[in-house]
């Protein structure tokens, strides 16, 4: 699929607008954190509800929001084929999950709603127009047309909320060719390592002998920990930091789960962790690759490493998706510490634009 151009999108309706002039009822399609975030900017705008529903064999008699949860069966009960708007409010990058969304799209009309998992700025069209050259210069740091396609698919989605958008952005094949041009890695960097499921992925594809983990959730710092001392071929060090660009302590989120962070939005001072640069962790250790994943820090993850990109030019792996000004800040920032580099867009497949990776790789490698 072909991804509108900018001077197409300068002239369409965003997601918010559309549904503004919607006459059939609009429900939504799961609950939780998402679904709060989508309901505050439909309320802000003055667009209704009409009810919620979930996947059948997934209703329990709850309410959300004063609002009795239907399943699938019962919304087909009540509206015929594309007699309802429907917006999916959950994320999930589940192949059988998947499934189950494209069922409802075949139905019904389905959007998904671009809202950031941190900060507050929403991705309409004002917010396009107003960012549109800093768009144009991210995606022109871009190494092939296949990178660029990938942004062009994503910026179009995050205006429209169209599925059909969303799910052509993925390049799983071309994602595991660059990441198996890892092979050389030996010395790894992760931060915002969870448990330590992406350390064990690359385990798996590259000759490791060291790892350096730091993972802020103390429930996760504990899973982390438990899986390091089943390693015995590979030197690891764990240490519970969040990463950033200064050294000290900061408000935290911690919810035990992959989203905990400094800047979801959730943080409370009563949760306190301490913070640390790359460049103080991995002063006496060098490294040819970083993973960043920091739930929305990773642009003061990347100031805060500088020093190390500089000294031994690893390859780095940014995540790009937690707000919604990382589609452009993160590749204008990382061309400024990462000079001599090629910069690469990939995804993988799952809703909304999660998983979406800014691949830094040095001209020499």
């Amino acid at each position: 699929m072909s991804a509108p151009d900018f001077n197409t999108l300068r002239k369409t309706p965003d997601l918010w607008d559309t549904l503004a002039c919607e006459t059939r009822d609009i429900w939504l399609y799961g609950m939780g954190n998402g679904a709060d975030k989508i309901l505050a900017v439909l309320e802000k705008r003055g667009i209704s509800v009409t009810g919620v529903f979930a996947s059948d064999g997934f209703v329990r008699g709850h309410a959300f929001h004063g609002m009795p949860v239907r399943s699938f069966s019962e919304l087909c009960d009540l509206y015929p084929e594309n007699r309802c708007v429907v917006l999916l409010s959950f994320g999930t990058a589940r192949p059988e999950v998947l499934a189950l969304i494209e069922n409802v799209a075949k139905r019904y009309p389905l959007f998904v709603p671009d809202v950031p998992v941190c900060g507050e700025a929403l991705f309409d069209r004002t917010y396009f127009l107003a960012h549109e050259k800093e768009l144009l210069a991210a995606r022109e740091l871009l190494a092939d047309d296949t990178s660029k396609r990938m942004f062009d698919l994503t910026l179009a989605y995050k205006l429209t909320g169209r599925l059909d958008l969303l799910l052509s952005a993925t390049d799983e094949a071309r994602r595991a060719e660059l990441l198996l041009d890892l092979k050389s890695v030996r010395r790894m960097a992760d931060f915002g390592a969870y448990n330590g499921d992406t350390a064990r992925e690359m385990l798996s594809l590259a000759p490791l002998d060291f790892i350096l983990a730091a993972e802020p959730d103390k429930r996760n710092f504990k899973k982390l920990t438990a899986w390091a001392t089943t390693l015995t071929n590979c030197r690891i060090v764990c240490h519970q930091a969040a990463i950033s660009d200064t050294v000290g302590e900061a408000a935290f989120d911690a919810s035990g789960n992959r989203n905990a962070g400094l800047s979801t939005g959730r943080e409370s001072r009563n949760e306190a962790v301490a913070t640390a640069t790359a460049d103080t962790l991995l002063e006496e250790e060098t490294v040819d690759y970083i993973k960043y994943d920091v739930e929305g820090a990773e642009a003061a993850a990347l100031r805060g490493s500088a020093g190390t990109i500089a000294r031994h030019r690893p390859r780095l792996k940014v995540a790009c998706y937690h707000r919604s000004e990382d589609l452009f800040t993160l590749p204008l920032l990382a061309s400024t510490l990462c000079s001599d580099y090629r910069f690469y867009l990939t995804r993988a497949r799952s809703v909304p634009a999660w998983d979406l990776d800014l691949l830094c790789v040095p001209y020499h490698k």
